[in-house]
């Protein structure tokens, strides 16, 4: 499901007008590199997320937080890839104009934009990720689990 749809769902007081509003300033100060370093990045696996830190370290919360519901879900770390925006501020930036999402983390599935760590909560507690990973051929498999 599109992320500002859902959104819309999660935060109806939100006025769709803020999330364009907001990048007005800063859209078309990406360069052509980092586009396209965040182009191969989200197409390098089925599960991709952008965080602050590592899986293994995460610098946040939130980011800590959508770690463990990917492995909870069972996310294969095979089919998983994590880029640390702290360690590149233009990655940090520019994801964010990419996405047409203020925050990080950010996770996409299949190169489509899911959502930040609430979006991507929201969507455990209703089944919903689980399908989009299942549907990713994302998860370890059954036998493996």
């Amino acid at each position: 499901m599109f992320s500002r749809q859902l959104a819309m769902r999660i935060f109806p007081q939100v006025k769709t007008a803020s999330f364009g509003s907001h990048f007005s300033s800063i859209n078309r100060f990406m360069s052509t590199e980092t586009k396209n370093a965040i182009t191969s990045a989200i197409g390098s696996a089925p599960v991709v997320l952008f965080m602050k830190g590592t899986p293994e370290f995460p610098q946040c919360g939130f980011s800590k937080a959508t770690i463990n519901m990917l492995g909870q879900q069972g996310v294969d770390p095979q089919k998983f890839a994590a880029y640390n925006v702290l360690e590149d501020p233009e990655l940090r930036e520019g994801i964010k104009e990419f996405s047409e999402w203020p925050t990080i983390p950010q996770l996409f599935i299949k190169k489509d934009f899911v959502g930040g760590c609430d979006i991507v909560m929201s969507m455990a507690q209703t089944g919903e990720l689980t399908k989009l990973l299942e549907d990713a051929d994302a998860l370890v498999p059954e036998d493996e689990a």
